[in-house]
């Protein structure tokens, strides 16, 4: 992800201090890479009900909320929004988890139910309560597996967002993933 013609980062800096032609310029420049990020988000997540687009959308109007975040460059901006599209797909999951369960359903007899496979909802759940219990062990070694599964940033630029070595954010990743596995073999 190079800075395009555009200078996010500019853009970025401008919004934050409060320039709202700034956000206006800076949507189009980047709904792209979003909604790409969008769909690597879905792929793991089939059963979602939302759509790559919707996703953005939901994205942009938490964003637009989220003016007490201090931008500091284009893979922060992609890093944060990876997160909120996390934050919006678990949510999702979690209120269809809460419907399958009964929640604000009336009763139906055996002979009206339906045998429903569980869906991919609880796996995206269960992810991230591995990832928030990994979180609280050491919060940078998630921050690098949101960056790198989900916003799909390089190790380059998961380095410079979290202002480490490329060879420290190459062993958080690995310790993170064998960590997760083992969290999540035990569900």
């Amino acid at each position: 992800m190079a800075e395009p013609a555009v200078p996010i980062t500019a853009l970025l800096l401008a919004w934050g201090a409060g320039d709202e032609r700034a956000l206006e310029q800076l949507v189009p420049v980047v709904y792209a890479e979003l909604h790409r990020m969008a769909h690597r988000h879905l792929r793991r997540e089939p059963h979602q009900s939302l759509q790559a687009t919707s996703l953005v959308n939901e994205l942009y109007v938490r964003l637009v909320d989220a003016q007490a975040v201090k931008w500091h460059d284009r893979a922060h901006f992609f890093a944060i929004s990876s997160r909120l599209m996390r934050r919006i797909l678990v949510d999702a999951a979690r209120r269809r988890h809460v419907r399958k369960r009964g929640g604000g359903a009336n009763p139906v007899t055996l002979d009206e139910a339906q045998v429903v496979a569980p869906g991919r909802g609880q796996d995206l759940i269960a992810l991230d309560e591995a990832l928030d219990a990994l979180a609280a062990f050491d919060q940078r070694k998630a921050r690098v597996v949101e960056m790198r599964f989900f916003a799909g940033l390089s190790v380059r630029e998961i380095a410079a967002v979290l202002e480490v070595s490329e060879d420290t954010v190459t062993r958080d990743w690995n310790f993170a993933k064998t960590w997760l596995l083992r969290e999540l073999s035990k569900r």
